[in-house]
């Protein structure tokens, strides 16, 4: 059923497009039936992937896509980088492609940079997980079109599959989409399209598995997601020195910027990779403020609260206003 629907965008979108975008029943084919097609064959996959498709915003866009998102490198299709469906509509092809959000990347560098940019980090990201993208084609894809978005997507191609609409065969896709989110979350694990030197430098560490996992572990802290969950369950009261910002700081903002910080206490041994479970809420995770969360990291043993507890004096004055 996948196939068949990606065969019908690619067979019909240059037509379709033709007519009013405002309303169009095509357009909700592709942004509600197909991404639930897609989320279906995802259904029992240890995979905590959003999906999004899309024909454009307001009109038509050159190139349709339906893309999976994992929360913890991003959400947005902007920057990052995620799996992705792309649909060439003079050529009818559909591309299975590892690719990258552009938007951050234009906006840093420039547009001829930044295409650049995406190729060296395209290139990385295949080397990172040589015996997924072995399993796939690593060669240049074609888009139908020279603006900028698809260029991006183009530049941004990391490894994938291009089918025609004769190659799209319902098991054959399937596979497909069953091998990219598994070599998705193992580039997660390793790095994505970050620099080897930064990771390093990061972790503070020379050893590439210790530092992958304590760059995993950073990474899992960082999430909205993450962070909304943790402080969904847990007292927005730091765990160490017993900060609270309503009371000390008169906070009174929204609970998610409270300004302390979510630690993920999960040994790093323990993040092996490959876990179908990177994180236990509330289980794995401590809330600090800022302070003892840098005190925290200075430590040997980053997850010992108990040892800073002891080795440190907390003194603040809480204000009692009339």
């Amino acid at each position: 059923m996948l196939a068949e629907m990606l065969g019908k965008i690619a067979r019909d979108y240059a037509h379709e497009r033709m007519k009013p975008f405002s309303n169009s029943d095509f357009g909700n084919f592709v942004r509600h039936d197909v991404a639930a097609e897609a989320k279906k064959q995802l259904f029992g996959k240890p995979y905590e992937l959003k999906l999004k498709a899309s024909v454009g915003a307001g009109n038509w866009a050159a190139v349709p896509w339906l893309a999976f998102f994992d929360p913890l490198e991003t959400e947005p299709a902007t920057k990052g980088f995620y799996v992705v469906y792309l649909i060439n509509p003079q050529t009818r092809t559909v591309t299975l492609s590892m690719n990258q959000g552009t938007t951050a990347v234009y906006k840093e560098f420039g547009r001829l940079n930044g295409r650049q940019v995406l190729q060296r980090r395209a290139l990385d990201m295949a080397q990172r997980v040589p015996e997924y993208a072995g399993l796939f084609d690593t060669g240049t894809i074609d888009l139908g079109f020279d603006e900028d978005l698809p260029s991006g997507y183009i530049a941004g191609h990391s490894f994938g599959r291009t089918y025609s609409l004769s190659d799209l065969n319902e098991k054959v896709v399937c596979d497909d989409l069953e091998k990219m989110p598994a070599a998705y979350q193992t580039l997660i694990e390793r790095g994505g399209s970050a620099a080897s030197d930064m990771m390093y430098a990061e972790a503070n560490s020379s050893n590439i598995d210790e530092t992958r996992r304590y760059v995993l572990s950073r990474k899992i802290e960082r999430s909205g997601k993450v962070r909304r969950e943790v402080l969904s369950v847990r007292k927005a009261v730091c765990e160490c020195c017993g900060l609270d910002p309503r009371i000390d700081w008169n906070y009174r903002g929204p609970a998610i910027n409270i300004p302390l910080d979510v630690h993920h206490c999960a040994p790093l041994q323990t993040l092996s990779e490959g876990q179908t479970k990177r994180y236990i809420v509330p289980d794995d995770f401590l809330v600090l403020c800022p302070t003892c969360h840098r005190m925290l990291l200075k430590q040997m043993d980053t997850n010992d609260i108990d040892h800073l507890k002891e080795q440190m004096r907390f003194k603040y004055l809480r204000l009692i206003l009339p």
